[in-house]
C-alpha cells in the first residue's frame, strides 16, 4: 500500500516510470519526422516538440500525484490543458522494496524540489547523436540533490534492429546508484569529457589545463556523467557558464550515490533550493575518482573569469 512507503521513495519511484514515458515520447517525435525546432536564445539553444511534450508529461504527471511538490523545468511553456495520453501514472515497484535512507524518511512533498530536463542534449538530437540525448528528473532536499532519475531513450540504438531501446538509470544518496555496471578510467589515463556545441577559450583553456591524453566532446550534462561511471572518462570539465541546475541535480546524484564528486569551477557544491538562480554560473568540475587531481589543475586566470 502507498502509505507505507516513505515520501521520497515514492516519488523516485514515480518519476523512474515518468522518466520512462518522457523517453517513449522523445523516441516517437523523431519516429514520426517532425521536430518542431524552435531557436531559443541563440542558435546552439535549441527547443523541439519533443522537450515541449517530454516535460508537460512529466511536470504534469508528477504534480497530479504529488501536489506539494515544487517542480522546476528547463522548458517556459504556457498553462495548457495537458492530454491524458501524456499522463503517467505508474511507479517502479523495485525501487518500492528498497529501504530509505533514516536520514529521509521523514521527509514531506512541501520539502522536495523536483529539477525536470525534459531532454537534455537538444542540439545533438536535432542532429540524430541519439546517444549524447538523456531525460532527467533531479530531486534536492534542503538545496542539496539527494535522488535522480536518468533515462537515456536511445541506449543500444547501435546494436541493430532487434536490440532493446532505452534504459532507466536511478539513485539516492545513502542508499546506492543502479541501472548500469560501475567501471572505471585505467588507472593512470587521464580522459576528459567537455561541450561539444557550448566551447570557448576558457573552456579549451581548463581542458589543457588538465594535460589529457584524450577529450571526448559530446553533448548534454547527463550524458557526460554516465561517462564517468562507465569508464569512458576521468573527469567532466565545464569552465563556462551555461549549464543549469536541471542539467544537474540527477546527474550529481548518481555521481556522489558511488563515490564521486561534482562541484562548481572552484570547488564549490551547487545548491538546488527553490530560490537558487537556474545558472551553474561557475562551470562544473566532476570525476569519479581523483577529484583532487583535476581541482588543482584548473587554472587561476578561469577561476577569477567565473563568479560563482
Amino acid at each position: 500500500m502507498a502509505s507505507s512507503h516513505t515520501v521520497l521513495m515514492r516519488l523516485v519511484a514515480s518519476a523512474y516510470s515518468i522518466a520512462q514515458k518522457a523517453g517513449t515520447i522523445v523516441r516517437r517525435v523523431i519516429a514520426e519526422g517532425d521536430l518542431g525546432i524552435v531557436e531559443k536564445t541563440c542558435p546552439t539553444d535549441l527547443q523541439t516538440k519533443a522537450d515541449r511534450l517530454a516535460q508537460m508529461s512529466i511536470c504534469s504527471s508528477l504534480a497530479r500525484k504529488f501536489p506539494k511538490l515544487t517542480i522546476i523545468g528547463e522548458e517556459d511553456l504556457p498553462a495548457e490543458e495537458v492530454d491524458q495520453e501524456l499522463i503517467e501514472d505508474g511507479q517502479w515497484e523495485e525501487i518500492l522494496k528498497q529501504p530509505c535512507p533514516s536520514q529521509y524518511r521523514t521527509i514531506k512533498e512541501e520539502d522536495l524540489v523536483v529539477w525536470v530536463d525534459p531532454l537534455d542534449g537538444t542540439k545533438e538530437y536535432t542532429e540524430g547523436l541519439l546517444d549524447n540525448v538523456t531525460v532527467l528528473i533531479g530531486i534536492a532536499y534542503e538545496g542539496k540533490a539527494i535522488a535522480g532519475v536518468i533515462n537515456q531513450p536511445y541506449y543500444n540504438y547501435q546494436a541493430g534492429p532487434d536490440a532493446v531501446l532505452g534504459r532507466t538509470i536511478w539513485g539516492v544518496l545513502g542508499l546506492g546508484a543502479f541501472g548500469f555496471q560501475l567501471k572505471e578510467v585505467p588507472s593512470g589515463k587521464h580522459i576528459i569529457t567537455t561541450t561539444r556545441s557550448h566551447s570557448n577559450k576558457l573552456v579549451t583553456d581548463c581542458v589543457t589545463a588538465m594535460n589529457p591524453d584524450d577529450v571526448l566532446r559530446v553533448g548534454g550534462a547527463g550524458n557526460k556523467i554516465i561517462q564517468l561511471i562507465e569508464g569512458k572518462a576521468s573527469a567532466y570539465v565545464f569552465a563556462s557558464p551555461g549549464c543549469k541546475k536541471w542539467d544537474t541535480c540527477a546527474p550529481e546524484v548518481i555521481l556522489h550515490a558511488v563515490g564521486g564528486k561534482l562541484t562548481d569551477i572552484h570547488g564549490n557544491a551547487l545548491q538546488y533550493n527553490k530560490e537558487v538562480k537556474h545558472m551553474n554560473s561557475a562551470g562544473v568540475l566532476a570525476t569519479l575518482r581523483n577529484y583532487d587531481y583535476y581541482a588543482s589543475r584548473v587554472p587561476e586566470s578561469v577561476k577569477n573569469a567565473l563568479v560563482p
